[in-house]
């Protein structure tokens, strides 16, 4: 403890070289007191995220395409990993308004809040990756009038579900940056939003009513609006190049409107926006692209939508899971109704929750908790297993 202050001081001080426009670690914000600690509040959010187990799972989670028998192919794990480098990237480069001997100690926007965002950003994501979040959008929708969203459901267990049910008590501008990830609906140019801890909670709970909500909110932070673009340029290329190892497309069939402008392979794709978006941000409060690059990249993701992610499964296979997850959702259900503590549901889950979750949490949304912490090859393992009991 001799150099404890000493080392936090310095900490503290190489934030002096930040951009104008970053967030500061004294502007951190906890739903709850923390204890003292040498790292910085976004650093230390770091570590509490990559060390929790809901984060482990994201090993075994899809990303785009499930059950495909090939190491190559994207999982969760890697996409997170992906964005985290991209955006930490654009972070680094947005100030000009530095010296040559400041330029050691520089991190230019809040790296560390950055990385935080990008680590934590898809931790709610389901089992079989957006058609799982879709199955279970429907059940929720059903079950207790309210939207299902990964993002939402990100914020969820950081608040509400992980570490046994006390959450991480992560910053705000972290959770924010999570909620307000969603890179569905594109944008050339993302400004963050001013937001008061009551603000951000606000809008929390209302996205439960209304699932557009978790697309349009903005952060309230520049950094958590490089993870969100960072979040598309991350899985636009490679899920092309994923496509393509399984042979569902080849590269000729991406139109010359598209590859003129971003490149055919995914590092000249990322290569082209990130170098776009730092000649057209910099040293600006708000993350910008060029009119060619957002064309393209919108057009890019529009083609990725019809040849990739919409034939990603079938009819067939979206049925299939539709019929299991309910019958999982009911099967739980009833297991927590008739108080059977064989149940896995009791034994992996609500056995470890503290009092605090049992009692704010209904059996619906304990259910719904459940299914979505599944990794893909666990919810494979309870499908056999109650085809086998039924």
């Amino acid at each position: 403890m001799k150099y404890f202050n000493k080392a936090k001081e310095n900490f503290y001080k190489q934030e002096e070289y930040y951009s104008k426009y970053a967030t500061k670690s004294n502007n951190a914000i906890r739903l709850k007191d923390m204890e003292e600690d040498i790292r910085t509040p976004f650093f230390r959010d770091v570590d509490r995220i990559i060390y929790s187990l809901s984060y482990t799972r994201y090993i075994d989670k899809t990303q785009v395409f499930s059950y495909k028998e090939n190491d190559h192919i994207s999982r969760r794990m890697t996409h997170v990993q992906f964005v985290s480098k991209i955006d930490r990237t654009i972070g680094r480069a947005l100030n000009i308004n530095t010296t040559v001997e400041n330029l050691m100690m520089l991190n230019n926007l809040n790296t560390d809040l950055i990385e935080a965002i990008s680590l934590g950003h898809d931790i709610g994501h389901t089992p079989l990756g957006h058609t799982g979040e879709s199955l279970l959008n429907e059940i929720s929708q059903r079950e207790l009038n309210e939207t299902f969203a990964h993002n939402i459901q990100s914020v969820r267990y950081y608040m509400d579900v992980d570490n046994k049910g006390e959450g991480l008590n992560l910053t705000i501008q972290v959770l924010d940056g999570i909620m307000c990830h969603n890179g569905e609906m594109l944008l050339q140019e993302y400004r963050p939003t001013y937001k008061t801890k009551e603000d951000f909670l606000r809008e929390y709970e209302n996205t439960y009513k209304d699932y557009k909500l978790s697309l349009r909110n903005l952060p309230m932070t520049l950094e958590g609006c490089v993870v969100r673009v960072s979040d598309v340029i991350a899985y636009i290329g490679r899920d092309i190049e994923d496509a393509i190892e399984l042979g569902y497309l080849k590269v000729d069939d991406i139109p010359e409107s598209i590859t003129n402008i971003l490149g055919t392979r995914n590092k000249d794709i990322i290569n082209t926006i990130i170098l776009d978006i730092i000649d057209n941000s910099i040293d600006k409060n708000s993350i910008i692209m060029s009119d060619s690059i957002y064309n393209a990249l919108n057009e890019l993701k529009d083609f990725n939508y019809k040849y990739i992610y919409n034939k990603s499964m079938t009819k067939e296979e979206i049925d299939y899971y539709r019929l299991w997850f309910n019958n999982l959702y009911n099967t739980y259900l009833n297991d927590i109704n008739s108080n059977n503590k064989e149940s896995v549901i009791y034994k992996l889950f609500l056995n470890n929750q503290n009092e605090r979750y049992l009692i704010n949490t209904s059996q619906r949304r304990i259910v719904i908790d459940f299914i979505a912490g599944m990794t893909d090859e666990f919810l494979k393992k309870e499908i056999e297993r109650l085809k086998e009991n039924t």
